[in-house]
Order: C-alpha cells, then sequence, then structure tokens
C-alpha cells in the first residue's frame, strides 16, 4: 500500500515537485488528501485516461 500522506509532505516540504495519481488509486488517494488540514493547498490537474496530478501551492484555493 501506498503511503499518500509521505508523498503530501514531501510534496508540501518541496522535496518532489509533483505526484502523480493513476485512475485506479484515485479513491484511496483522495481519503487521505481530504483527511488533512491543508487539503486546499493541493491542486490537481486531470489528464486523459484518469490521470491527474498533484502539486502545491501557497494560497489555498478557494
Amino acid at each position: 500500500m501506498t503511503d499518500y500522506n509521505e508523498q503530501l509532505e514531501a510534496l508540501k516540504n518541496g522535496e518532489i515537485e509533483s505526484i502523480t495519481i493513476e485512475k485506479e488509486d484515485f479513491l484511496e488517494f483522495r481519503k487521505v488528501l481530504i483527511e488533512r488540514e491543508d487539503f486546499k493547498h493541493f491542486k490537481g490537474t486531470a489528464y486523459h485516461h484518469g490521470t491527474t496530478s498533484y502539486i502545491y501551492t501557497e494560497e489555498p484555493s478557494k
């Protein structure tokens, strides 16, 4: 099982530039993401075939 919280922390801390989530992993990833207090700082961009790429932003989304 992938430790998404660890990946999100690395993204937040600038250790990695982005996280790519495949369609079949999205629901599991989303559970971890929305439990975080800072979840609005993560911006996802969806691509064809259900792949989504996330980056961390200083400003939270509204």
